[in-house]
């Protein structure tokens, strides 16, 4: 007879005493229990006690997570955080410098759990804190010669303790003083500063910019982009991610009309117009000691680091936004000189008629042929093409740019289009216009960055004004393929489509300057183009006829069991998946996996990214699969519902799934990547024994399928098939023959 659902068996440790095996009656006050245990160890005061997990988590069972008891749970009497935050609030003032910090230490590790950390800030232990780092660094600056070591260890177990405790969202940031923030601020400042507490420095500024506008403003006044710099050009990757992070943090935090950096000195620049932004941050060289020292270093760049260069190149993109937004106003004449300054370049036109009444309509007449050889759709008043948003006035800055930096380029393609018939000519402006609204939608400006997306473009990096250039590549690219094309007008959505594809492809193999990616695109012709969607097509080509519809019919239960069997392998591999909190930080892990047997998924916190597969018996936690009741994604999960607007992105929500179980109880994920997400979603779907229906489901089935068709249908006729594979060559003599394709 299997054992009622509600009685749990568990083992529970006491120092010095042998542990105890017992069934804990989840019905059961959590108080009776604890007495209960209490008793068999002849202990008096028994709400003075709690149980906790016994690994490494050390986290406090309560009412609201006994349901995650499962039976084998190792558990530990122990004191309850009542007692225990109090006894902590009691010896981090002690007067011996070691009882100090020992328990500073012990508070930097109990702050982690939620309980105990709802306990310690109810009795006002953040104010300790943040008065201990006020005042307590320089009521022991006269010992830190002589105790250096016990001093830095102190400071970081404190800042340490802090981080835990704000994670939590029980404190707001907003009640903390100037006093502190300059505190923070005069660490990460100071050129040589202990590792450790420079990386909590870090990570409490970011914290206040993005949790508090009036902090922003604070910290604003106490940090420059000038004092950040030095520590990019550490070699320490954590330091260098954390830096970035306050960076993409006051960046992202600053009011939309005015930005905040510092040009020169440590004077602010609070009132810098936002469109002097780039300008600014290139006065302080940010991305060349970025591109030197973090992109280009001899090591491999982390996923967290990854993830901060992408959020900073968003962020970059992203001050194009009010250009791309902005319309042209026909009558300002500053706008209609930028047409005119075009004109000019393109057909050198110095001298102009004289203003008399007939030469006025010369004049007009010449303009209008002009800005017809330019490509413009409004010939008699081409400002009219720059109304629409996007791309606004930015497609008319690209244009200027393209002229100016690039004039032979933009000469020869003007005028070798404005020779050609009128119905093979490809429009410049036209086609800087639609090319330009293309260009933003790729690189999604204006819209915020991803929490989850790694994915920066090292190419980005390697010029001040990589948006324009990247445009001015492209809009070269275009007029090759007009030509390879043999375009006429009507075809000018066809080629813009050709034109997106060769940009995503030659994209997608992060090259890492500006000219690698204008040699990818010269290896992405328009013939290449034709070669590979006709691979594609082949590849999944539909036979349509009767007997091929029934071989499909036939043999497609087969390919979806071996999808099935390959999706549940994976998930008996298990996967890591990365816990995001407030400052998503990358130092909290956790992993899950399903059993051999497809019994039990198998789950636990790590306390770092691990190398290869994560035995069963190191995951603490255990999920029978029969007690799922359903697998949701998106918007329908609950951690979705819990989020903020930034965190309710839509990559986030594609990512998202949960395993609902037993009564309101749930397992949340958010995936690494797609790939992982459609993996875990067909596994948990082919447990409770539902369709698969993720993309990758439909795109495995049909790469499957053809293969298996085409299989079948070869044409084996007088030809043997050898029972063993052939023998292996042995290797050669030497590989000079080898070519190197980098």
């Amino acid at each position: 007879m299997p054992p009622p659902v509600d009685i749990v068996k568990v083992a529970i440790e006491w120092p010095g005493a042998f542990p105890k095996l017992m069934e804990i009656d989840q019905k059961k006050p959590l108080s009776a229990i604890i007495k209960e245990v209490c008793d068999g160890w002849s202990l008096e005061n028994h709400e003075y006690f709690a149980l906790q997990h016994a690994d490494s988590s050390n986290f406090y069972i309560t009412e609201k997570n006994r349901n995650e008891i499962k039976n084998g749970t190792i558990l530990r009497l122990t004191t309850s955080p009542a007692q225990n935050a109090q006894q902590l609030h009691e010896r981090i003032q002690s007067s011996s410098m070691d009882a100090k910090l020992e328990a500073l230490k012990d508070l930097a590790s109990l702050s982690r759990d939620v309980t105990f950390a709802q306990e310690f800030i109810n009795l006002d232990g953040i104010s300790l804190l943040t008065q201990m780092v006020e005042s307590g660094t320089e009521r022991y600056q006269k010992l830190q010669k002589i105790m250096k070591p016990c001093f830095g260890d102190m400071l970081s177990f404190t800042l340490t303790a802090f981080v835990e405790l704000m994670d939590h969202g029980i404190v707001s940031w907003d009640t903390f003083s100037v006093a502190f923030i300059k505190k923070i601020a005069s660490f990460v400042n100071k050129s040589a500063m202990d590792i450790s507490i420079l990386q909590r420095s870090l990570a409490i500024l970011e914290s206040m910019v993005l949790n508090s506008h009036d902090l922003y403003q604070k910290v604003a006044q106490e940090i420059t982009i000038g004092q950040l710099i030095p520590h990019l050009q550490g070699t320490d990757q954590e330091i260098q991610t954390y830096t970035i992070a306050v960076i993409n943090a006051l960046f992202l935090k600053a009011p939309d009309e005015r930005r905040q950096v510092d040009v020169e000195s440590n004077v602010d620049i609070l009132d810098c117009p936002l469109t002097e932004m780039a300008n600014i941050l290139a006065q302080k060289q940010l991305r060349s000691i970025i591109l030197t020292h973090v992109i280009r270093a001899q090591r491999a760049i982390n996923n967290e680091m990854a993830h901060q260069l992408y959020v900073l190149q968003v962020l970059t993109f992203n001050l194009l936004e009010d250009r791309m937004m902005t319309k042209m106003d026909p009558q300002d004449q500053a706008q209609r000189d930028i047409i005119f300054e075009l004109r000019r370049i393109a057909f050198d036109a110095e001298s102009e008629p004289n203003n008399s009444s007939g030469s006025m309509e010369k004049r007009k007449s010449m303009y209008t042929r002009d800005y017809k050889k330019l490509g413009f759709i409004n010939h008699v008043n081409p400002a009219m093409d720059f109304t629409q948003t996007p791309p606004g006035m930015l497609a008319l800055d690209n244009m200027l740019y393209f002229a100016k930096h690039h004039q032979d380029a933009y000469i020869r393609i003007v005028l070798e289009n404005s020779s050609r018939e009128d119905k093979h000519e490809c429009p410049f402006g036209r086609s800087s216009i639609e090319l330009t609204k293309m260009l933003c939608e790729i690189l999604k400006v204006g819209e915020l960055p991803s929490e989850t997306c790694n994915d920066f473009h090292p190419m980005f990096f390697t010029h001040d004004r990589s948006f324009e250039e990247f445009f001015c590549i492209c809009i070269q690219l275009l007029n090759k393929t007009w030509k390879e094309m043999r375009a006429t007008s009507e075809d000018f959505n066809k080629v813009i489509q050709v034109v997106r594809e060769q940009v995503m492809r030659a994209l997608t193999t992060k090259p890492s300057s500006l000219d690698q990616f204008k040699s990818k695109l010269q290896n992405l012709s328009y013939t290449e183009i034709l070669k590979i969607r006709q691979s594609e097509r082949m590849n999944q080509e539909d036979f349509q006829s009767r007997p091929i519809l029934e071989l499909k019919e036939k043999i497609q239960p087969e390919i979806l069991e071996l999808i099935k069997q390959q999706r549940l392998n994976r998930l008996v591999e298990g996967t890591c998946f990365r816990k995001l909190n407030a400052r998503r930080r990358q130092d909290k892990f956790w992993y899950c996996r399903l059993s051999p047997n497809h019994k039990v998924l198998h789950y636990g916190d790590l306390e770092e990214s691990p190398q290869g597969e994560v035995p069963h018996d190191s995951l603490q936690d255990k999920l029978p699969v029969a007690d799922i009741k359903a697998v949701v994604t998106g918007k329908d999960c609950p951690h979705m519902k819990e989020k903020g607007a930034l965190k309710q992105n839509k990559e986030v929500l594609e990512l998202a799934f949960s395993i609902l179980y037993d009564s309101n109880c749930q397992l949340n994920f958010i995936a690494p990547d797609k790939h992982e997400y459609c993996i875990w979603t067909d596994g948990l779907n082919a447990l409770l024994g539902k369709d698969m229906m993720s993309d990758l489901t439909r795109n495995d089935l049909d790469t499957l399928l053809s293969m298996e068709i085409k299989l079948r249908l070869l044409d084996l006729e007088n030809i043997q098939i050898p029972d063993a594979p052939p023998p292996i060559p042995k290797e050669p003599s030497n590989y000079d023959f080898v070519y190197d394709c980098n």
